[in-house]
């Protein structure tokens, strides 16, 4: 299986580089993983509603260019689906058992994703009602599609 992530903007913490690299490696041996970082665009304090949407665009447009028709999209929104760590396991191993080779997870910046990229995704998948910075959300991600690997494997995990 293949595991895309594609955000918006580079990772400047060391310490959530750090933690990335170590999922990363961790998850070599149940997938292919790649990250794929897009130019963020510069957002100021109180932007305007229409400079929002225009931001949103541009990052919306950089993100396309990545998304692929043959993969599965999940878009990472907090309108979307909770589900405890089994669930989401069983999310990607039931994915896995119908054929699909590729997963793509989508992360947006500071104002979230566009609505093209929304419409592209076949899911919205939210991991709390409360916001975290988009950075840590790829920390988080790979930590509990590593979690999903190892329940799926029947390998123990702390619950």
């Amino acid at each position: 299986m293949k595991i895309s992530v594609i955000c918006v903007g580079k990772v400047k913490e060391n310490f959530y580089r750090e933690a990335i690299a170590e999922y990363a490696k961790r998850l070599s041996r149940y997938c292919k993983l790649e990250i794929l970082e897009v130019e963020d665009e510069k957002t100021p304090d109180r932007p305007s509603d229409v400079m929002k949407d225009q931001i949103l665009k541009k990052e919306g447009e950089r993100m396309n260019r990545y998304i692929r028709d043959d993969a599965y999209k999940i878009a990472l929104a907090i309108e979307g689906k909770k589900m405890d760590s089994e669930r989401f396991a069983s999310k990607i191993g039931g994915l896995g058992v119908k054929g699909v080779s590729h997963i793509q997870f989508l992360i947006g910046g500071s104002l979230g994703l566009h609505p093209s990229v929304l419409q592209k995704s076949d899911e919205k998948l939210s991991f709390s009602d409360m916001t975290f910075p988009h950075q840590l959300m790829r920390v988080i991600l790979l930590e509990q599609v590593y979690r999903g690997f190892r329940i799926n494997a029947g390998e123990p995990y702390h619950k």
